[in-house]
C-alpha cells in the first residue's frame, strides 16, 4: 500500500507519453459540415473556468466524508453514511455506462475508422470486459496478498477459529459458566478471530480505494484531456456543469471508501489531491496542446475509444461488486431492510441524475 502514489505517477506518465503520439499530427477525418459554436477565442476563458469550478467542487466532494467524521451522523457506522455511499456509488455506475462506454462506442465505430478491423469486431464491449476481468484479478490477488502479509507480522492464526467454536458448544453443554477462567479463555480466542476480520475487513476497503482510484485517474485524465482540447463553446458550457456534478459525487464516493479504509492523514491527503488534480490536469494538457489535436484522427479515436473502454469496465465492475455488492450484501443492510429500501432509492436517484447530464455531456 506505501507504493499507491508511485502506481499513479506511473499510470500519468504513461498517459501523457500516449497523449503527445496521440495528438501529434494527424490526418483529420472530414466530419463534411462547420459548426458555428467553434471559437478557440472564446472557449479559452470558458476552459479557464471548467479548470477552477472542477478543482473546487472534486476537492469538496472527495473532502466531505473525510472532514464530517467528526459528525456522528456522518460517521461509517451510521445508517446516513451508508445511504449517501450508495448515492455515490450509483454515480459511478451511471459514469461508466451512460457516459464512458457510449462515448467509447462512439469513437471506435466512427467512419474516420478504417473498416477492417474496427467495423468487423465489437472492440469496446471486448476491452470492456478484459477491464473487468483485470480488474477482478487485481482485487482478488491484491486482498489475498495483503491479508497473508498482515497475518503473518500479526502472528494472528487460523486455527483459533475452532477455540471461537468451542465456545459455542461449551455453552450448549453448559461447561465454563461456572469456571470462569476457562470461559475467559475461549472468549479472549474469539476477540482474536474478530481481530483478524478486523483486520481482513480493513485492508479489503484500502484495496478498494486503490483500484477505485486508479481507475478514475484514467477516465479523468481522459475526460479533461477532451474537454481542454475542444474549441466548441456549445459543448463546453454543458460539459462543465455536467464534470462538476460528477466530480462532487464521484469524489463523494471515493472519499467514502478513504475514510472506511482507515489511511493516515497524509496518505488520505494524497489520495483526495489526486483525484482533486487529474481533471483539471488533463483539461490544462488538452488547451496546451489544442492547436495540434485532431480529435477525429484515427490515431486520436483508437486510442481514446480504447482508454474510456477500459475505464469503463473497471468502473462498472468496482461499482457493482466492491461497492453496492459488497454494502447490500453485507450484514449491516441485510439486517434492516428499511435501510435496504432508503440505500435501492439513493442508487437509483444517484444512476439516474447521472443518467441525466448525458443528455448535456
Amino acid at each position: 500500500m506505501a507504493n499507491t502514489n508511485l502506481y499513479k505517477l506511473i499510470i500519468l506518465f504513461l498517459l501523457i507519453s500516449s497523449t503527445k503520439q496521440v495528438l501529434s499530427v494527424a490526418p483529420e477525418c472530414d466530419i463534411g459540415s462547420e459548426d458555428s459554436c467553434n471559437d478557440k477565442h472564446k472557449a479559452l476563458p470558458l476552459k479557464i473556468i471548467a479548470i477552477v469550478s472542477i478543482l473546487i467542487t472534486s476537492m469538496i466532494g472527495v473532502s466531505l466524508p473525510l472532514v464530517t467524521r467528526s459528525i456522528p451522523a456522518l460517521s461509517p457506522e451510521k445508517s446516513l453514511f451508508v445511504i449517501v455511499k450508495a448515492f455515490a456509488s450509483g454515480i459511478i455506475l451511471a459514469t461508466g455506462f451512460m457516459h464512458v462506454l457510449p462515448d467509447s462506442f462512439d469513437m471506435l465505430s466512427s467512419s474516420c475508422l478504417k473498416e477492417n478491423p474496427w467495423h468487423k469486431f465489437p472492440f469496446t464491449g471486448f476491452v470492456a470486459m478484459l477491464s473487468a476481468i483485470f480488474t477482478l484479478v487485481v482485487d482478488s490477488m491484491a486482498t489475498s496478498l495483503y491479508t497473508k502479509k498482515n497475518g503473518s507480522k500479526s502472528g494472528v492464526v487460523l486455527p483459533e477459529i475452532e477455540g471461537n467454536d468451542n465456545v459455542q458448544r461449551d455453552q450448549e453443554r453448559g461447561v465454563g459458566n461456572d469456571d470462569g477462567g476457562h470461559f475467559h479463555g475461549h472468549h479472549h480466542h474469539g476477540s482474536m478471530v474478530m481481530k483478524e476480520m478486523d483486520g481482513t475487513t480493513l485492508l479489503r476497503y484500502r484495496v478498494i480505494a486503490m483500484v477505485l482510484e486508479l481507475g478514475i485517474i484514467v477516465h479523468s485524465v481522459v475526460i479533461g484531456l477532451s474537454l481542454g482540447a475542444s474549441n466548441n463553446t456549445c459543448s463546453i458550457k454543458g460539459l462543465v456543469a455536467a464534470l462538476c456534478f460528477h466530480q462532487m459525487f464521484e469524489g463523494m464516493g471515493l472519499g467514502g471508501c478513504i475514510l472506511q479504509a482507515e489511511y493516515k492523514l497524509l496518505k488520505k491527503v494524497m489520495m483526495a489531491f489526486f483525484f482533486a488534480v487529474t481533471t483539471p490536469f488533463g483539461i490544462a494538457i488538452g488547451i496546451a496542446l489544442s492547436n495540434t489535436y485532431r480529435e477525429n484522427s484515427p490515431r486520436a479515436l483508437i486510442t481514446v475509444g480504447l482508454l474510456n473502454a477500459s475505464s469503463a469496465g473497471l468502473l462498472i465492475y468496482m461499482a457493482l461488486v466492491d461497492l453496492l455488492a459488497s454494502d447490500f450484501m453485507g450484514p449491516k443492510l441485510q439486517g434492516n431492510i428499511k435501510l435496504q429500501i432508503k440505500s435501492y432509492i439513493a442508487v437509483l436517484l444517484g444512476a439516474g441524475g447521472m443518467s441525466l447530464m448525458a443528455k448535456w455531456a
